[in-house]
């Protein structure tokens, strides 16, 4: 069939495919699932298979105690090795490990995917031990027992602002890996990564002076390691970056 001058033919309207990279269903790297995983693990065992003394035994063994490292040397058990790190993996409630996955999805996946899998597990086992180590230079020879990723995820949250905050505003967490690092004058130049760790301190702030926030599980909230863990990430993220290709 033809057309005259001036005549258009039809036009076969079809849907345009739907993009999946925003949902995060779809977008989280498969490392980032096993690491969940393997929170939710870790949380299940000793809640559902393990007798109230297996339980105190595997907080002992796997959670962080300030005091293991105000004693001697011959006072101290093998734990002192692993727990550092080990502690990051446990979780007091179901409402703690969501919060904790929540904000895990939403900026370890764009880490994740910029500085890859050995450059994120180096990140997470010092910005762990940073958080636990500061978190016990202000509470020495504390008894109590410290637990949960809130410091790694905080840690994430910082290395997030070098580079996954657009200068234009917002924030990219599907395609921000991909956005050139910024220095840490500029980020904090930029008015929406000010703003967000304006308000992210503001609510450790009130967490420290005792307002309980969502993600209490109804014991003391380490506070000080969020922030240590913030900083590490922050400040120091330009070593555990890669240059972009």
């Amino acid at each position: 069939m033809s057309y005259g001058d001036g005549e258009q033919p039809p036009v076969s309207e079809t849907p345009e495919p739907k993009d999946d990279t925003n949902n995060p269903v779809f977008n989280l790297p498969p490392f980032l699932v096993g690491l969940l995983a393997a929170l939710l693990l870790a949380y299940v065992l000793p809640a559902y298979f393990l007798s109230e003394d297996g339980t105190a035994w595997y907080i002992f063994t796997f959670g962080f105690i300030p005091l293991r490292y105000a004693m001697s040397f011959s006072q101290q058990g093998m734990e002192w090795l692993w727990t550092p790190v080990t502690y990051s993996f446990l979780h007091g409630g179901i409402e703690h490990i969501l919060f904790n996955g929540l904000w895990l999805m939403a900026f370890g996946a764009p880490v994740l995917r910029r500085i890859g899998t050995l450059r994120f597990v180096l990140l997470w086992c010092i910005s762990a031990a940073v958080s636990a180590f500061g978190h016990a230079a202000l509470n020495w020879g504390d008894v109590t027992v410290l637990i949960g990723a809130s410091g790694v995820v905080s840690a994430l949250m910082g290395a997030a602002c070098r580079f996954a905050f657009p200068a234009r505003g917002g924030y990219s967490a599907s395609f921000g890996h991909l956005m050139p690092r910024q220095s840490i004058l500029a980020a904090l130049s930029n008015r929406t990564v000010l703003v967000f760790t304006l308000m992210w301190l503001f609510g450790n702030v009130l967490i420290a002076v005792g307002v309980p926030l969502f993600g209490d599980v109804g014991g003391a909230i380490a506070w000080d390691a969020h922030i240590f863990g913030f900083l590490l990430g922050f400040l120091f993220f330009g070593l555990f970056d890669r240059p972009l290709r």
